[in-house]
């Protein structure tokens, strides 16, 4: 045999061996993409990834899709490493000028992260939401990790925005083009709004089993469905999968059927839609550890975290946010034998302002 047909022998069978690494290859590869639901709009699927993905109907090259979300948010690639866990998850929470300063919502936040119990070293994977200029500035000064919401500054935001004005249902919404964003870079997020104290781990009480875990106004295990419970989006978990990605695009699109509703309402009405079309699977979390003045248990042995929901005015929620932080501090100083021999004569403070501010619902004993 010539040395031309040896060569020609050697190409044919290396192309053969690649071929037939490449056939055992892809089902892995395949089986793998499948079990992890990662997602980063770049690296996804073969609807989308590197040749582009769809949006409004049409599609676009994917060096377009990554330019355009850089730009809406310029360093939020670079920050989120910075401020993930292991596991890649990041908490949220946002606020303007009126939360942000000194005494105020952030502080109590803040604070309370501190004082709670397996909470402190959750303060490295927050990361704060500014929504104006003058919130990031104070933001940065009591906090390693903030950023600035640039395409909702042209709103007047920097004021104790009265609620479902036009600033604040444009507040509430922009969040959600944000948290999109995170997923899409393969992260999860734990959100919270910042008008609540965080008083135990809140990561150890979210079920692994669902893509979104929601917190609500008035909890019932009793009820025929859980999503028969109302919903409360101060506070819900959602993992880095393409069904979360799609549920997120679905519900900011939904805003247009629902046009005078902030956030919270139109998922209340979308809900079992999301569920019906994405297949995504949402938990409601009990009001015993995701408490609220909604419906707030009693049992200070429990709660993960007391959220100033059912409550008008941003001097209210500080006023008896503080006091419930007292009620904690005191609680936390205690030796379990003092624990047990108070046993449920040491509950929450009623918070009397935010009683005051709207219709009041009575606590509920666990």
């Amino acid at each position: 045999m010539g040395t031309g047909s040896k060569e020609g022998s050697l190409k044919l069978n290396s192309q053969r061996a690649l071929s037939f690494l490449l056939g055992a290859a892809l089902p892995t590869i395949l089986l793998f993409a499948l079990a992890t639901d990662r997602v980063g709009e770049q690296l996804s699927s073969v609807s989308g990834g590197l040749w582009g993905y769809k949006y409004n109907g049409g599609t676009r090259p994917a060096a377009t899709a990554l330019q355009e979300d850089e730009e809406k948010f310029p360093g939020l690639a670079e920050l989120l490493p910075r401020v993930a866990t292991e596991d890649r998850t990041v908490i949220l929470t946002s606020v303007n000028e009126a939360w942000a300063r000194p005494g105020s919502l952030l502080d109590i936040y803040l604070e309370s992260f501190k004082n709670g119990e397996d909470t402190a070293h959750l303060l490295d994977h927050l990361l704060v939401i500014a929504l104006d200029p003058a919130g990031l500035r104070r933001c940065v000064s009591v906090h390693p990790h903030c950023y600035l919401l640039e395409n909702v500054t042209a709103a007047n935001l920097s004021s104790a925005t009265r609620f479902m004005s036009k600033q604040y249902l444009e507040l509430v919404w922009t969040k959600l083009s944000l948290q999109q964003r995170v997923l899409e870079l393969g992260y999860n997020f734990l959100f919270t709004d910042a008008d609540m104290i965080v008083l135990r781990n809140p990561l150890r009480r979210i079920p692994v089993y669902a893509d979104m875990s929601v917190s609500t106004d008035d909890f019932s295990p009793a009820r025929a469905h859980p999503l028969d419970n109302p919903i409360n989006t101060g506070l819900y978990f959602m993992k880095a999968t393409s069904r979360n990605v799609a549920m997120l695009r679905y519900w900011r699109a939904a805003r247009v059927r629902f046009p005078r509703a902030h956030d919270q309402q139109v998922f209340e009405k979308i809900k079992r839609e999301l569920v019906a079309k994405l297949g995504v699977t949402i938990e409601p979390l009990d009001t015993a550890y995701f408490g609220g003045f909604c419906e707030y248990h009693d049992d200070l042995s429990t709660t993960c975290t007391m959220h100033a929901d059912c409550c008008v005015r941003v001097d209210n929620k500080v006023h008896d946010l503080t006091d419930m932080a007292a009620d904690w501090k005191r609680y936390t100083a205690m030796t379990p034998e003092e624990r047990k021999r108070v046993g449920g004569n040491l509950t929450w403070t009623v918070p009397v302002r935010c009683r005051e501010s709207v219709k009041w619902r009575k606590p509920v004993h666990p």
